[in-house]
């Protein structure tokens, strides 16, 4: 295929729709591992975050494609049967386990080291060599468990809760010497070495450095079915510069197409075995850390929609709400609700409900509201309440 492909913004819509999970309908059964399994492959990845005001990140991801299912599911795919495991990828991450060997160069490179990780690794050498050799020696340890060097302060200055003994085995899981074998009830990490949770055929196997960004960026366009240079690279959070000889590589193997998206003004590159319904029947509340919408420029271009995280923002400044939910009807973002798990009352708060300019009221509460009841019954509620008394809020409480 030669020259650039041309596509409106609609269609470039629907196939990316459709690259990420939303061309299925929801399985009529109750999910199984199965079905779990084809979603994080097909995705290449799921972000973890652990917010837990309505459900913890990873686990919405999945039950936007698949509906209720046991989040059991992935916790035993990934902590039990090893098929997945955690790394740095998009950010903290379930990646399958064959990417592993293609994120090591980025683990030597220390890619991915958050809180201070270097200054306590260049400060206390002896003590990080012992961590190792600790964890080697004993197995399974919570950084709860570890001893902090002497002479150095329990916390580290300038982060939310992280202490040495927690940035030392951070370090050595960002550098692939430890893995995570476990979560706790409390979602903390527990950490073996790396030969006891990564099966030798990926952790011995060698890729090279630019093989490694091809795969990474070949994966990265799977997934998203068509997107600029950009989006591309930050699937994988790498740098655009980084990207774009790689990218080239993958348009002169015809494994990307070049193409034009109606008011786009990159240069967008086309997954070669992308797939280009004409239409999209999707329904689905969406985690804010959904492969759809975690790149903010992309969601815009996409979808006219702008989209912001506001859990960290300041009250004064806060304009939707601290834990928001874009709503997907059809091929279109229609809504967004900020909600809540009142677990003690059993009850799913919609704290505040917004409609897009574009949607339609009375069709987008029926929809939005039958979501939100399939929901709280996911996550144990017995009802849904809308507390905000907003136009909208009005009608979707009438729908429910």
């Amino acid at each position: 295929m030669s020259g650039e492909l041309k596509f409106t913004l609609p269609e470039a819509r629907r196939i990316a729709l459709a690259a990420l999970g939303f061309r299925q309908p929801r399985p009529r059964r109750a999910p199984n591992a199965r079905d779990v399994r084809a979603v994080i492959h097909r995705l290449g990845l799921i972000q973890l975050d652990f917010v837990n005001l309505l459900v913890p990140a990873h686990y919405q991801v999945l039950f936007s494609r698949l509906g209720p299912y046991k989040r059991s599911i992935l916790d035993d795919l990934a902590y039990r049967k090893r098929e997945f495991t955690e790394q740095w990828a998009h950010v903290a991450s379930i990646i399958p386990m064959d990417l592993w060997p293609v994120l090591r160069h980025r683990m030597a490179e220390r890619r991915f080291w958050p809180y201070g990780f270097s200054r306590i690794m260049d400060a206390h050498p002896d003590y990080v060599a012992h961590v190792l050799e600790h964890v080697r020696a004993n197995g399974p340890v919570r950084a709860s468990e570890l001893s902090h060097p002497e002479g150095a302060d329990w916390r580290l200055p300038g982060t939310w809760g992280a202490t040495v003994p927690r940035a030392t085995l951070e370090a050595h899981f960002s550098q692939g010497d430890v893995a995570v074998t476990r979560r706790l009830s409390d979602f903390s990490r527990v950490y073996d070495a790396a030969e006891r949770v990564i099966p030798a055929e990926h952790r011995q196997r060698e890729i090279g450095r630019e093989e490694s960004q091809r795969e990474l960026l070949r994966r990265a366009a799977k997934a998203l079915g068509i997107g600029t240079a950009a989006d591309l690279a930050d699937y994988f959070r790498m740098p655009v510069r980084e990207a774009r000889p790689p990218i080239e590589q993958l348009v002169e193997a015809g494994e990307l197409h070049r193409a034009r998206v109606e008011g786009w003004r990159e240069t967008a590159f086309l997954f070669a075995g992308a797939a280009a319904p004409s239409r999209i029947d999707a329904k689905a509340l969406l985690s804010p850390f959904d492969p759809l919408i975690w790149y903010r420029p992309r969601t815009a271009r996409l979808f006219g929609f702008e989209y912001r995280f506001e859990i960290f923002v300041p009250e004064g400044k806060v304009r939707w709400g601290r834990y928001v939910l874009p709503f997907l009807m059809g091929e279109r973002l229609v809504a967004r609700v900020d909600l809540k798990a009142d677990r003690p009352g059993r009850r799913l708060v919609v704290q505040a409900a917004f409609l897009e300019e574009h949607a339609a009221p009375q069709e987008v509460a029926p929809a939005l509201a039958a979501e939100l009841r399939l929901e709280a019954e996911w996550l144990g509620m017995e009802t849904v309440a809308v507390e905000s008394k907003s136009g909208f809020d009005r009608i979707l409480r009438r729908s429910l």
